[in-house]
């Protein structure tokens, strides 16, 4: 935004204003809550985020999960600057995961507690719908009772790329195969001239909106994410943001949409940004803590914000459940790639619950459609990674 629009704004509005309209669950536009974000103080906009918190997830519950993320395979086209964990289709160390090892993860998931695995991968080359739909359908063979929670739309669009599918159709079928939701992989930001830097080899932000809207047509159930504090401006971030919010405004009536928005900040740890472009997390406690509560005033229609413990560690996240977020996420039994790129933290299902307990909520375990789980019969699981 320009100077002359920043005092264009500032001439008709002001903040307390802003969080008038903000608690009215109205919709500020992009330059207003940019506007909002740098001109209000971090106790007053985490106040603002809490009380809409409370208006759209009454009660003193704060959710979380119990699933395992499992990698169909580490081959990937899309040479995403930030990520560690992709090898190149012919490279040596390239894998694709059999039926033997995810019955053997499947098993120990369902032994910790789980009741979903987070399916995800590169964009490989030679795996196109049939190859998902003959892994789904077997999967839920096996273990009917285990959510999947699969894909992305990266993927979705790489495998309609490769198959010369449309996105309705592919969506469709794998559906029908057992996909049971969509996480919101890979939006990144949805700014293009983002993603030429950063991720060229993934689909635009438009067609990541567009696989959403598909997705959210045909009964699947998504969730929205962003990962910011890198090579994005701050105008970038509430573009996206506002585009999140139209997409969810279209869902047909009596649909999910996005039932959760996930914020991160770029883990910077060995990767290609770092390395070659010096890029960095810069990201400090209070600039994390004043993006989750822009998030929930900028996203009223959204109605889960989930804090992301695995990036910014115990304490912060629990800052940020007094200031948005009613949602912890899920213990991930197992995680691959965020960590490859320095994510350190850890939880086990009793450290989770003690954490949100410390913070002077009531933990709560859900499903990944935010129904309450009972407490299954369970092991604790050992972390020694």
């Amino acid at each position: 935004m320009c100077n002359f629009e920043h005092a264009k704004i500032s001439n008709f509005m002001d903040s307390k204003q802003l969080i008038s309209r903000a608690l009215k669950k109205e919709f500020l536009s992009a330059d207003e809550g940019q506007f909002l974000y740098e001109n209000t103080p971090t106790a007053d906009l985490m106040f603002a985020a809490n009380e809409l918190k409370k208006m759209l997830v009454p009660g003193n519950k704060i959710t979380w999960q119990i699933d395992r993320n499992i990698n169909t395979t580490n081959a990937c086209t899309a040479n995403c600057k930030f990520c560690n964990f992709f090898r190149h289709p012919k490279h040596e160390e390239v894998y694709v995961t059999d039926i033997k090892t995810y019955k053997t993860k499947i098993d120990e998931t369902i032994k910790y507690g789980g009741d979903q695995l987070l399916l995800q991968g590169g964009h490989h080359p030679g795996l196109g719908l049939d190859y998902y739909i003959n892994l789904f359908r077997e999967l839920k063979t096996l273990y009917p009772n285990v959510r999947l929670h699969a894909l992305g739309p990266p993927e979705v669009a790489h495998i309609c790329k490769i198959g010369g599918h449309t996105h309705e159709y592919a969506l469709t079928e794998l559906k029908k195969a057992g996909m049971d939701s969509m996480p919101g992989a890979g939006a990144e930001i949805l700014s293009d001239r983002v993603r030429r830097l950063i991720s060229k080899g993934k689909c635009t932000g438009q067609e990541w909106l567009d696989v959403m809207k598909v997705a959210h047509k045909v009964g699947l159930t998504t969730s929205a994410t962003m990962m910011f504090g890198h090579i994005e401006t701050i105008e970038e971030r509430f573009d996206h943001l506002v585009r999140i919010r139209e997409v969810q405004a279209q869902k047909p009536e009596g649909e999910n949409g996005f039932l959760a928005f996930i914020a991160w900040p770029f883990m910077d740890d060995g990767t290609l940004l770092q390395r070659v472009k010096g890029i960095n997390n810069e990201t400090s406690a209070d600039e994390y803590m004043r993006m989750i509560a822009i998030c929930r005033i900028m996203l009223p229609n959204i109605i889960n914000i989930q804090t992301s413990w695995l990036t910014v560690g115990a304490d912060i996240a629990q800052l940020t459940l007094h200031g948005g977020a009613n949602d912890m996420g899920s213990i991930m039994i197992e995680e691959n790639v965020v960590s490859a790129a320095g994510a350190p933290h850890r939880f086990t299902a009793n450290s989770i619950q003690e954490c949100i307990k410390e913070a002077g909520f009531e933990p709560q375990l859900r499903t990944q459609h935010y129904v309450e789980r009972e407490m299954p019969e369970m092991e604790e699981q050992l972390i020694d990674y």
